[in-house]
């Protein structure tokens, strides 16, 4: 299960153009983080409305990923790809100039549509197009899902010092320079996909390996956007609040996650089972949340705290992910889609629920990483009560039975 990072990076220039796109889409979900208090303050809104702009994106990214492999095997990879940047660009434009709170949660929804027409379909067709198996693609996807992370917050914060709105500008440039590469660079295999069900994704929780990892993915998720949407208003009574503070903590954060995720993860799946990284790495991510709850009236220690956090979000990215793509025999574009639309689920959840509490029921700045410290381990348990259903993933021969009943769920 080892990749040398020299080998993953002999990619042809196609799988760097989804590389490409797939930074500056990931860009998206950190780039609002160190304009939130901005936002609020601009357009007269609580902490608890501008989270919306997190929810409404995940939520529409989730819900559209069960739709994703259906239209891909129908319309091929490629427009799939494109349509989803298109839609990106167009909605960014407009979340820029809106004149109310209400007005970028709104767009913020179409961009999540956009998105999730690009995520799904990149991660499969970065699997199909690259040189070094899956593993290998997986770490480079969670690479630029970690450089996206981290260049995000950085752009938001330099841009934002100007203007909240020029941050989503500037997205919708960039995403128009990743559709052009795409459209340059991208040449797949002049192949008639079989046409996908659009049933099959929700079929596939049927699968028992796959429905462990999406279920254990969603409360992952919610402890994931804990950290990352409440912490920003947690720095708030601080004094840590203007957007290029912001900008650089976190992109300190996205770093850690970008590092640990290219270099840790395969180290520690290649000594020890990827389940075992995972049933490791959850409660000390537990651990690191309930410090925040701890000292969240220490600027300094939740600033240290944050960037662990990203150090073991890296590794869990491309773990889970990789997990939950080897733990099934079904198709790559259907387990793509259900993994991912599960797990986007949970990070619109959390949002609005750790404001609620940290803003109206508790009034405290604790409150919400106590709630991702409860997530976190409900998705360890989860993992932990279903891992002979993990064998496949973790490289143990499958019974006869396991693998029926994966192929039978994934047929058409």
């Amino acid at each position: 299960m080892s990749h040398s990072p020299a080998g993953i990076l002999k990619q042809p220039l196609s799988v760097w153009a989804i590389a490409f796109a797939c930074v500056v889409s990931f860009m998206g979900i950190g780039l609002v983080d160190p304009i939130l208090p901005a936002i609020a303050h601009e357009l007269e809104a609580t902490p608890t409305e501008t989270s919306l702009l997190f929810t409404t994106y995940l939520l529409i990214t989730g819900a559209a990923m069960f739709f994703t492999s259906w239209l891909s095997s129908r319309i091929g990879a490629k427009r799939t790809l494109l349509i989803g940047l298109a839609v990106i660009v167009v909605f960014a434009a407009l979340a820029g100039m809106a004149g109310s709170v209400f007005g970028v949660i709104g767009f913020r929804a179409g961009w999540g549509l956009g998105n999730a027409l690009f995520i799904s379909t990149a991660l499969a067709t970065i699997i199909g197009a690259s040189t070094g198996g899956t593993a290998g693609a997986i770490i480079l996807y969670e690479a630029a899902l970690g450089v996206g992370l981290a260049v995000g917050p950085l752009v938001g914060g330099l841009l934002g010092s100007v203007s909240w709105r020029t941050p989503f500008f500037g997205t919708a440039v960039l995403m128009a320079v990743g559709f052009t590469a795409i459209t340059a660079l991208l040449r797949l295999p002049k192949t008639t996909p079989e046409p996908t069900r659009l049933s099959a994704p929700f079929r596939a929780l049927g699968n028992k390996s796959l429905l462990t990892m999406a279920v254990a993915a969603l409360f992952y998720n919610m402890g994931f956007f804990v950290l990352l949407a409440w912490t920003p208003f947690a720095l708030v009574p601080l004094g840590m609040d203007d957007a290029m503070t912001l900008g650089w903590i976190f992109f300190g954060w996205g770093l850690a996650v970008a590092v640990t995720s290219v270099f840790v993860a395969p180290l520690l799946t290649a000594r020890m089972r990827r389940t075992t990284v995972l049933l490791v790495v959850l409660p000390l991510l537990a651990v690191v949340e309930l410090l925040m709850a701890l000292l969240a009236a220490n600027g300094t220690a939740l600033i240290v705290l944050v960037v662990a956090g990203g150090l073991l979000l890296g590794v869990m990215n491309t773990v889970l992910t990789e997990v939950s793509m080897d733990a099934t025999t079904l198709p790559r574009s259907v387990a793509s889609s259900t993994y991912s639309g599960v797990r986007f689920l949970g990070g619109a959840i959390a949002p609005p629920l750790a404001s609620w509490l940290g803003d109206t029921v508790f009034a405290s700045t604790s409150a919400p990483f106590v709630l991702g410290v409860v997530v976190l381990l409900i998705s360890a348990a989860i993992i932990l009560l279903g891992r002979r259903h993990l064998l496949r993933a973790d490289g143990i021969e499958e019974t006869e039975v396991q693998t029926a009943e994966a192929i039978g769920v994934g047929a058409e």
